[in-house]
């Protein structure tokens, strides 16, 4: 992780619509040393990066890398969920909205999804009020499907799998949604239930 970059004060100072001047208020400094971070020409002092996050309305690890993320969801859609899975120890994070999330040490990538395909194909099955879940793919320690995911609007319900295990998994239906599965080689896929 680098220092804040001048590029991301004014970025931010201009996205919440403040002059130098008001910014150098909020921050008891002057208009002339937010005007040399923004340049390059100087850096704030680490004492008060807290306070510059603040004011511009960003965490200190947002203003740091520049990577600021907007709520893109916030009706909290479950429908709209992103997931992230660490490679080292297959820890699943979910969220709402896009995130920056690290796990074993690493910056997590959000797992896109791809459409379900000969090789990942669910058999779905229902039975009274349950989705009957099975697949026909190989668990060993290398090659697995890591998880299932069944996603309405208004819930998510994820089932954990492990190397050797026979994939038959049920989930209470809720209504119209997305069943997701992750295979550790070849990443996410997806299907309408």
């Amino acid at each position: 992780m680098g220092y804040v970059a001048g590029k991301t004060i004014r970025e931010l100072r201009e996205r919440k619509k403040l002059t130098q001047k008001e910014l150098a208020e909020k921050l008891m400094v002057s208009d002339k040393t937010v005007s040399k971070w923004e340049t390059g020409r100087g850096l704030p002092d680490i004492g008060i990066i807290e306070d510059l996050a603040g004011v511009l309305g960003v965490s200190i690890a947002e203003l740091l890398t520049g990577d600021c993320r907007e709520n893109e969801n916030p009706a909290g859609n479950m429908k709209k969920i992103h997931f992230y899975v660490c490679p080292v120890c297959g820890n699943i994070i979910t969220s709402v909205g896009r995130g920056t999330f690290h796990c074993c040490g690493i910056l997590l990538p959000e797992q896109e999804s791809e459409k379900m395909d000969e090789d990942h194909g669910m058999m779905i099955e229902t039975i009274d009020d349950e989705y009957c879940i099975t697949m026909d793919h190989t668990m060993t320690k290398e090659h697995y499907i890591s998880f299932l995911a069944y996603v309405t609007s208004g819930t998510v319900e994820i089932a954990k799998l492990y190397p050797e295990q026979e994939i038959a998994v049920r989930f209470r239906k809720k209504g119209h949604g997305y069943l997701y599965g992750y295979c550790n080689r070849h990443g996410m896929f997806r299907t309408l239930i």
